[in-house]
């Protein structure tokens, strides 16, 4: 993908995330200069490792959604506003972890297990090492949220605008907590209710990955209602084929490209649709199995593969797959009749087809 569209001055792909990390770093240096003491920097450096890597989509639809409402001129604000949903996803990321109990998040250690690591390195007695690492991760978790907070009320150039974006902000907030407790809540019960699957996936990513994201930053330029309807027409159905294409690769990826175990979900019992789909399907000795395995926090390797048989046999996998090319088909049509500016069209054009194609 080229880093400029032909003929228009959108940034590409590479130019957005390469801005927003520097806005993030230098954010995060005022932050480390302005402590009370040096001790933070043992926060903030694990929120920088954090913040290094990623896809950093719900910032790049934020400025698509900015440039989609037809901005023009200095960038700068989208940029921060961009910014400041990444901050806000490294401390959903490391709640959500904490509450996982998961040990890696792309490709590196977690923070509550970095965090426990950088206190056993200094001294720390290794038998406070997981509690010391659970409670700083909070704490990590609370920073940058309170810190997203902050960036954000940077990024507009006038009260009435923020005024606007404020409140898409704090919706955004509460239906991706609300989409964490539908997780928390049916993890680890293993049912064939597919609509609440569906449900956990709105909320907790179509919601919040695509269709916030892309409110934001036309709210930004100050959107009128028509556009604000399309990015939610479009973002939808991109979101909830995005987590389902999330979901086949957290079973069937590979993790030296994901950056994630496949045994993870399984583990942990994640009520995924691709889950309920094979429990709706399978024959009562299949059903047996996995209701014998998903859910062990020992599961081996071997007996994940038995899992991902039955996942395959009961047409589940398969099943995803199209529900995912429906939804992205539903989000392209949705974007051939959006009032979006040209340019910002062929860019989420773009994103739809290689987020619901990807292989990490």
């Amino acid at each position: 993908m080229t880093d400029t569209l032909p003929g228009t001055d959108l940034p590409g792909l590479s130019s957005v995330r390469h801005k927003v990390g520097a806005a993030l770093t230098g954010f995060l240096d005022a932050k480390d200069q302005a402590a009370p003491g040096t001790e933070l920097r043992y926060l903030t450096t694990t929120l920088r490792g954090l913040l290094s890597s990623g896809k950093r989509l719900r910032a790049v639809l934020c400025v698509y959604g900015w440039q989609a409402a037809g901005a023009t001129g200095e960038i700068t604000p989208a940029i921060r506003a961009a910014a400041s949903l990444e901050l806000f996803q490294a401390f959903a990321l490391v709640h959500d972890d904490v509450m996982d109990d998961s040990d890696v998040r792309r490709g590196r250690p977690s923070a509550h297990r970095a965090l426990a690591a950088a206190y056993t390195d200094s001294g720390g007695p290794h038998g406070r090492a997981e509690a010391h690492g659970m409670g700083a991760a909070v704490l990590l978790g609370d920073l940058a949220l309170v810190w997203s907070d902050e960036l954000l009320h940077t990024a507009s150039p006038t009260p009435s605008r923020l005024a606007t974006v404020l409140p898409l902000v704090a919706e955004m907030r509460s239906e991706i907590m609300y989409g964490q407790l539908l997780d928390l809540q049916t993890t680890g019960r293993l049912t064939g209710d597919v609509e609440t699957a569906l449900r956990v996936i709105r909320y907790k990513t179509a919601k919040y990955t695509v269709e916030r994201p892309l409110h934001i930053g036309a709210a930004l330029a100050g959107a009128a209602p028509p556009v604000l309807d399309a990015c939610t027409a479009f973002g939808i159905p991109l979101g909830e084929a995005f987590q389902l294409r999330d979901d086949l690769l957290g079973v069937f990826g590979d993790p030296a490209r994901t950056g994630k175990s496949v045994l993870d979900d399984l583990r942990e019992g994640k009520a995924t649709v691709l889950m309920a789909l094979a429990v709706q399907r399978a024959s009562p000795t299949e059903l047996s199995t996995l209701r014998r395995l998903v859910g062990r926090s020992d599961l081996t390797e071997d007996q994940a593969s038995h899992v991902r048989e039955i996942l395959e046999a009961t047409g589940a996998r398969q099943t995803v797959e199209e529900m995912i090319t429906t939804r992205r088909d539903a989000a392209l049509t949705a974007l051939d009749e959006a009032p979006f500016a040209e340019a910002a069209t062929a860019r989420l054009r773009e994103i739809a087809l290689t987020a619901t194609e990807r292989q990490a």
